[in-house]
């Protein structure tokens, strides 16, 4: 596959695509990941903590209720429809804003912010670049950044499969992806099939090391950086399940 616009992520999120991913994660598995965010950030409501992008706000919605201040981001229209809905459902208070992820212009402003969901790498390397020191700019000295990232090659490469398929409700889902060592980066194309109607939709994600990630991260203003392979805290090694890195803004 090749031609895949730069810009991709910005017609990706839409209709079916939402719709899958509102499904996809089962809700264990959330709290779970919200358990790992909490701990790992270190800070006790009420805190302010800013979630981007943050999807149909399913870290957020959790937070919130356990007393967090959560800002909730996102380009995506249709999940951030979602996100209020489902706040409204919960008479939940979160503060959503459609924007793009390097986009994002707070000043020490939050005292923790998380990415996850495998969604950090969708841009080229300067674009990935000016999401993490945008994270840095809006953080207060001294508080902490969560990535989730398993895109890594030390834990992609060693599992990698070209073909993939999954079912979430009514939608089943397909992935044809390849890894371009030229670009270092996965190709994909996504079927998403619903009802008899098939759409297809090309992503491209950048690939890092840990190596490569650590040194953005500290090009942003970050320090102290500690990697964990899974939820359960395991040392980071080729052939993790994913990478979770906390990064900690520089006081000075």
């Amino acid at each position: 596959m090749t031609n895949v616009p730069t810009d991709w992520w910005r017609s990706f999120f839409s209709d079916v695509t939402v719709d899958m991913w509102l499904q996809a994660v089962p809700e264990e598995h959330t709290l779970r990941e919200t358990a790992f965010i909490r701990k790992m950030l270190q800070v006790a409501p009420p805190a302010r903590l800013l979630d981007v992008p943050c999807g149909g706000g399913r870290h957020c919605l959790p937070l919130a209720a356990a007393g967090y201040q959560m800002t909730g981001v996102d380009f995506s229209s249709d999940f951030l429809t979602a996100a209020r809905s489902r706040a409204a459902e919960q008479k939940l208070e979160v503060t959503w804003l459609e924007c793009g992820m390097r986009d994002i212009s707070w000043d020490e402003e939050f005292d923790g912010a998380f990415c996850f969901g495998n969604s950090f790498g969708y841009d080229d390397d300067e674009g990935n670049s000016a999401y993490l020191k945008a994270v840095a700019r809006s953080l207060k000295p001294g508080a902490r950044f969560l990535l989730d990232y398993p895109m890594a090659l030390e834990a992609l490469l060693p599992k990698f499969q070209e073909r993939s398929w999954f079912q979430f409700g009514n939608i089943h889902f397909l992935r044809d992806g390849r890894y371009d060592h030229v670009s270092g980066r996965i190709e994909t194309e996504y079927t998403f099939i619903r009802d008899g109607q098939v759409v297809k939709r090309p992503a491209t994600h950048r690939a890092y090391t840990y190596r490569e990630v650590c040194g953005m991260l500290a090009e942003a203003g970050f320090a102290e950086v500690q990697a964990s392979g899974s939820l359960s805290e395991e040392p980071f090694r080729l052939g993790s399940t994913g990478l979770f890195l906390v990064a900690t803004k520089k006081t000075a």
